[in-house]
């Protein structure tokens, strides 16, 4: 690994070009975007602030933390409230229409605000910013925004800073595709305690109803040393939980020069001292092996929970959903998980409404839901996205039929996860204490192997610590709790 310090060290002195190659060329446009950035402070007699804005997954949560980790790098100081702040990105989602509106209601504020700060800028990032018809909107009707960039090139940031800050013109930086991975980058971790690592980038299953792979590009996998590597400064610097990140878990190491499975993987992090939980997000049904659940069953660290998206309960949907399994394989798989992990948490996600799902089909999803027992599960109306194959299928659900399957299924999901949630109730758990609670500042908010929140009485000098709880009450999908 080269040491950051030598860069920064190196950058600091006048170079005449930037260097060719990662991350070495970043380093470079961050020591010059500091420099604009100390002239602009200068000049507004205070240091300029940011504001960084996430939409979406947990992927884009990690991609938030780099994008603050090179803001930080570069002299911007965080400001928690968007309206007040000297730079404002927002790093979008576009997994549903609805998410796409929202940016747009809210770029129209901004463009008032702008108005009244001379210092302003905005940046739009993420996989919204990957759809062409989206990019074209912003520079017909939202000239205003500054820096334009997609999934594919976050660690440009500071490149792209720099060079907004060098010209008066809108910055677009749009890639169709990329198969590079540029490490050693900054981060600026939301918690101290606990931190996102990505594994792998893109998505190769194409469901016919998602634009992820569209706008992710398809899948490549980090090198594992890298990945351990990353994991080993986590926890020398007091990370005790890690989740490890990509579209589909199950999928990485297939495109390594040298081959590694995901369990395999898995091993090599469990060696990290440090580190006492791994969880992992999202496991894709249709290759989940049997070495990963032997491993999860023996493992140590590996959290008593798995989010297994199951989309439907019908055969038939989720062929048309080109999911690659049918009914009874998710139904064998989940016996076989729970045979080896007898106290796992599952979780899922569900569509209802998927062009041409009947009520025959809807039924085949409600008896998944009864026959699985979710701890709780993430149900979604389906949002027909433009360029993907399910938006050109005919036999659209009525809009009324859909919202009264959706709360039937909720009403379900709910019902069956507050009795799953409270077997718990009277036993002595494991948590990691997360932060001061929301509602009742007497009581801390802590999270069980199984993802489950733990509210407690105690002192926020326990945030970042494992404790024992007493399940003393059930409140439905969380517990409270005292220390023992």
């Amino acid at each position: 690994m080269i040491e950051k310090e030598k860069w920064e060290r190196t950058f600091r002195e006048s170079l005449d070009e930037p260097p060719a190659h990662e991350p070495e060329r970043q380093y470079y446009f961050m020591e010059k975007a500091r420099k604009y950035i100390q002239e602009a402070s200068a000049r507004a007699g205070r240091p300029l602030t940011f504001h960084v804005t996430t939409f979406g997954c947990q992927m884009n949560a990690r991609d938030s933390e780099k994008l603050e980790g090179i803001l930080k790098k570069v002299g911007y100081v965080e400001e928690p409230e968007e309206e007040k702040a000297d730079f404002v990105i927002y790093n979008t989602c576009t997994v549903r229409e609805n998410a796409n509106q929202r940016v747009y209601g809210r770029l129209g504020q901004l463009g008032h605000a702008k108005k009244s700060n001379p210092h302003m800028m905005i940046a739009l990032c993420g996989c919204m910013m990957q759809e062409p018809q989206v990019v074209e909107k912003l520079k017909k009707s939202y000239h205003f925004v500054d820096i334009i960039f997609g999934t594919h090139n976050i660690y440009k940031f500071a490149e792209l800073i720099a060079a907004r800050m060098e010209s008066d013109r809108m910055i677009i930086d749009i890639w169709k595709d990329t198969d590079k991975i540029v490490e050693d980058l900054p981060v600026a971790r939301k918690y101290p305690f606990k931190s996102g690592v990505n594994i792998m980038f893109g998505c190769n299953n194409f469901c016919s109803y998602c634009i992820v792979p569209y706008v992710r590009g398809r899948e490549r996998s980090r090198d594992p040393k890298a990945i351990i590597r990353e994991v080993e400064r986590l926890a020398a610097d007091g990370v005790v939980e890690i989740m490890l990140l990509g579209q589909n878990v199950n999928s990485y190491g297939k495109t390594l020069e040298h081959p590694m499975t995901f369990a395999q993987l898995l091993e090599e992090v469990e060696k990290v001292d440090g580190i006492e939980r791994i969880r992992f997000m999202t496991s894709h049904p249709k290759d989940l092996s049997d070495e990963l659940i032997e491993v999860m069953g023996r493992s140590k660290k590996i959290c008593r929970h798995l989010h297994l998206p199951v989309q439907s309960g019908s055969s038939r949907i989720l062929e048309k959903m080109n999911r690659r399994y049918t009914k009874e394989q998710y139904l064998a798989l989940v016996e076989k998980i729970r045979a080896a992990v007898p106290d796992i948490s599952l979780t899922t996600d569900i569509i209802v409404g998927f062009p041409g799902e009947t009520e025959e089909d809807f039924q085949e999803t409600l008896d998944v839901v009864r026959r699985v027992r979710y701890d709780s599960a993430f149900t979604f109306i389906y949002s027909k996205r433009t360029g993907t194959p399910a938006a050109a299928m005919e036999d659209q659900v009525p809009q009324e039929v859909v919202k009264d399957r959706f709360d039937r299924l909720l009403k379900e999901v709910q019902e069956i996860a507050g009795e799953v949630c409270a077997v718990h109730q009277g036993t002595v758990q494991e948590v990691l204490v997360e932060s001061v609670n929301d509602h009742d500042p007497s009581l801390m908010t802590g999270r069980m192997s199984n993802n489950l929140l733990v509210h407690f009485p105690g002192g926020e000098d326990l945030t970042g610590k494992l404790v024992q709880v007493r399940l003393d009450e059930c409140r439905g999908f969380y517990y409270l709790g005292h220390m023992v």
